[in-house]
């Protein structure tokens, strides 16, 4: 008789949450001028992310993987729109440029708190439906839903923190 022993679901440290919820908070309050509501994060167990628009920044250095703020079209469009000062639509040039500062400047603010040394990528805008982003398989992908007056997005956080050397004589294990 074979034994199965049950592998505890994945869990990531709340503490590499926080600092992106910060971020949405204090990004759309200063940038864009638009109160959002934080709700219950959530692990995702579907590979697509769960909106029309992404902004993807990537994490390198102690920190690694990636985080995706994806948006529900309408809602991009308002929220571009809101950040530039004037109407962005989906076709315009500025639009993916907006998207990618919003994520850039949420990823930004989160790495100042995560601690450590961390590298982010330049942003990448994915803009269409059921797209799949690869991610980080050893951890988590944690999705911190958001809503505004404007429409729903949410951020994707796939990261790990990684071991590091402190000393050049120091190996990770």
């Amino acid at each position: 008789m074979t034994t199965t022993i049950a592998t505890p679901p994945p869990t990531i440290n709340p503490k590499l949450i926080a600092p992106f919820v910060n971020a949405v908070r204090s990004v759309f309050r200063s940038m864009v001028n638009v109160q959002t509501t934080i709700n219950r994060p959530h692990l995702k167990c579907e590979p697509c992310p769960a909106h029309d628009v992404s902004g993807i920044i990537g994490f390198s250095g102690e920190t690694s993987g990636s985080v995706v703020v994806s948006f529900q079209m309408a809602a991009a469009e308002k929220l571009a729109s809101a950040f530039a000062g004037t109407a962005i639509t989906s076709d315009s040039p500025d639009f993916a440029d907006a998207i990618g500062e919003l994520a850039n400047m949420i990823a930004g603010s989160a790495k100042k708190d995560l601690g450590g040394l961390a590298n982010i990528s330049v942003p990448s805008v994915i803009i269409g439906r059921n797209h799949q982003l690869a991610r980080l398989s050893d951890v988590p992908c944690v999705v911190v839903p958001c809503s505004t007056p404007v429409g729903d997005f949410c951020v994707e956080v796939n990261i790990k923190m990684n071991n590091v050397p402190t000393s050049a004589h120091e190996v990770p294990q």
